[in-house]
């Protein structure tokens, strides 16, 4: 079995452990909600929820095996795979599946044209598997180092920070209970640098676990500490995002930020399509393409519902009418209608 099928198979395992945590947690974050304040508005009621820690649990699982998944096989390959999962009982591929676990679960509706999205991203995350790049070796953590200390990595590097610097600071208390993308753009930003940490780390267990011992470099410490303060992050401004909006639309949006700045930073730190033909890589944008469509259409779905409930209409027999202005009465009884 090569490398890249090792990647391959845990990160799609990876994957249904990660969507089901969202469930899980966004679950522990409602029931935390009932009792205390919300973790959207700064509240930490949620730690005490063990729903959300049966989440977490989850989540840590998959993460296990999407850190491995990062040892054997280049970013490009393995992160798109975040969207994938598979329903044993139908032996089906499904996008996104805690989308369609949050439809079933959360009584989060996922609509029609959702579904559209879900498959458009599905066929995207295909394509960029099947023109993945074969995994670049490298033999020390001081060949890391030169990767993620060369000018266009420091430059990356510097304009995701100022950016993250920017949402915390300025955006956040303006728009963050609005606008779904201020919080996932942190938890994007700061992840796309947690995995290129992830795997400089997962390179160095290799290495070690082979008899090449790295652990008495500063530079292992140094993206072991990177990659900690990156995830505290990430989970922080997550569990806002879970708690603020809808979770079949946050998994898809936060999965294809995360995908497209992860890949991004992977390209340009390990040199992931140095070696690749024209051909390939076209491929693999193509794919981009398809999974940024679907996730415009999903977005749009939650927008199609906003309308919806932001309107009241009734129904005569003979027509259906606008009752803005109208006065009413709640009825909470069914009996009324007999």
């Amino acid at each position: 079995m090569s490398d890249n099928e090792k990647g391959l198979i845990l990160a799609v395992a990876s994957s249904l452990f990660i969507g089901t945590s969202f469930i899980l947690k966004k679950k522990g974050l409602k029931r935390a909600a009932a009792s205390g304040t919300r973790a959207g508005v700064g509240g930490y009621t949620y730690l005490l929820e063990p729903l959300w820690w049966a989440g977490m649990l989850t989540m840590i699982v998959g993460e296990i095996a999407n850190f491995v998944a990062y040892v054997y096989a280049p970013a490009v390959l393995v992160t798109p795979l975040g969207a994938l999962s598979i329903i044993v009982r139908t032996n089906l591929f499904v996008n996104l599946n805690s989308a369609v676990l949050a439809h079933f679960m959360l009584n989060e509706r996922l609509q029609r044209m959702g579904v559209l999205g879900c498959v458009s991203c599905i066929v995207g995350s295909v394509v960029i598997v099947l023109h993945a790049p074969q995994e670049h070796n490298l033999n020390s953590v001081q060949e890391i180092w030169t990767l993620a200390t060369q000018p266009a990595f420091l430059i990356y590097v510097a304009a995701a920070l100022s950016t993250v610097l920017a949402l915390i600071l300025h955006f956040e208390p303006r728009y963050g209970q609005t606008n779904i993308l201020v919080y996932l753009a942190i938890c994007s930003l700061m992840g796309s640098l947690t995995v290129v940490s992830i795997k400089a780390i997962g390179i160095v267990i290799k290495l070690t676990l082979e008899g090449i011992s790295q652990i008495a470099y500063p530079q292992t410490w140094l993206f072991i500490t990177v990659a900690a303060i990156c995830v505290i992050m990430q989970l922080n401004y997550l569990n806002k995002a879970l708690d603020t909006f809808n979770a079949a639309i946050v998994s898809p949006i936060y999965y294809v930020m995360f995908t497209t700045l992860t890949i991004v930073a992977s390209i340009i730190m390990f040199k992931d399509w140095s070696g690749q033909n024209a051909s390939s890589i076209a491929s693999e944008i193509c794919g981009f393409v398809t999974v940024l469509s679907g996730t415009i259409i999903l977005h749009s779905t939650r927008e199609q519902e906003q309308a919806a409930s932001g309107s009241i209409t009734w129904y005569t027999g003979e027509s259906m009418k606008d009752i803005d202005g109208a006065h009413f009465i709640t009825l909470h009884n069914s009996d009324y209608f007999e």
